[in-house]
């Protein structure tokens, strides 16, 4: 299995402490001076979840270390209608710059572009939207390639046998997952012909529906060979849809992400592969990128972040991709 670190541009996180601080004026006339108002603020895109509080580590020591201040908010489920009403008001605190995870590639347009307007920074980490005008930045990984290097690995542990391949989204509208699915689809058509797509089920990004998806398509697909799931939640319940119908092992199980479970999974066996990324490198990144914007320097629209294939035999010498539950 290949395990080189692919470094990607990205196009595009969850606990709700973080820090605090007075709010002051915007100050950004864009000439390089200190600001009156060094706050920020991180919407992630759902609480608890670790890649989104690797993520928010990466940002606060970033923050810290600049000066800045940062508070983190986060829904309690991947959702815009949830999200948008926290964006929403912090308008009213006016921070210097938002950094943030849209839950919806269009739907949260709109509410990120009236922060903008209000004069605050906007930084999209993880998650983009469609409309490119709003952030100043964007930190992701390059999710079309972490969806090819998911192919290339699924190619490799099936070794050149013949079956189908489920393939597990998320929400339609989420950026991320979209793209890792749609690369994942390509680019399997060019490295796995023997290998057939059995479709791309959507979650609701909820790992009980994964799991039902995969106990449903055991039995649906008699030939099924493989699932690739394109986060953390989806491969969660596809370990348990396959636990469930008796197909660990025989089964291959790429997941996106590497979770404390996900790894787990990796060394039990659950797992086969994981395709990691960096959500401390995207955190940091993008408080930078945010400080660039308010003291008006230079800022780069779409930033690299490494994406890397983790298997049982090379994992614990890669265990900085791991992701955390704490700071």
């Amino acid at each position: 299995m290949s395990t080189k670190t692919l470094l990607v541009v990205l196009a595009a996180g969850a606990l709700l402490a973080g820090c605090g601080g007075q709010v002051g004026q915007n100050d950004n006339s864009g000439n390089g001076a200190t600001p009156a108002n060094k706050n920020l603020e991180l919407v992630l895109g759902v609480k608890n979840e670790p890649f989104y509080i690797s993520l928010q580590c990466g940002a606060q020591a970033a923050a810290k270390a600049a000066g800045y201040t940062i508070n983190t908010q986060a829904p309690d489920q991947f959702d815009p209608t949830l999200q948008g009403p926290i964006v929403t008001a912090l308008g009213a605190k006016k921070p210097a710059g938002l950094l943030i995870a849209p839950t919806d590639d269009k739907t949260m347009a709109p509410q990120m572009k009236q922060i903008k307007d209000s004069g605050t920074k906007v930084v999209e980490v993880d998650t983009a939207l469609q409309d490119t005008s709003i952030a100043a930045s964007s930190i992701s990984s390059d999710n079309t390639k972490g969806g090819e290097l998911a192919a290339q690995t699924m190619a490799k542990l099936t070794s050149g046998k013949t079956g189908s391949v489920l393939v597990l989204d998320t929400k339609a509208g989420t950026s991320t997952t979209a793209a890792r699915a749609k690369g994942f689809e390509e680019e399997l058509k060019k490295v796995a012909p023997n290998l057939k797509s059995a479709g791309i089920q959507f979650t609701d990004n909820e790992p009980s529906v994964a799991a039902q998806k995969v106990t449903a398509a055991i039995s649906s697909t008699p030939d099924l060979i493989g699932v690739f799931a394109t986060n953390l939640n989806s491969g969660e319940g596809a370990a348990t849809g396959l636990r469930s119908g008796g197909k660990v092992g025989q089964v291959q199980l790429v997941g996106f992400d590497a979770s404390p479970s996900e790894v787990e999974g990796l060394k039990s066996g659950a797992f086969q592969a994981l395709i990691a990324q960096d959500p401390g490198t995207i955190g940091k990144a993008g408080v930078e990128q945010a400080i660039a914007a308010i003291e008006g320097k230079s800022v780069q629209r779409n930033i690299s972040a490494p994406l890397i294939a983790l298997t049982k035999d090379d994992m614990t010498t890669k265990s900085e991709f791991f992701y955390k539950t704490k700071c």
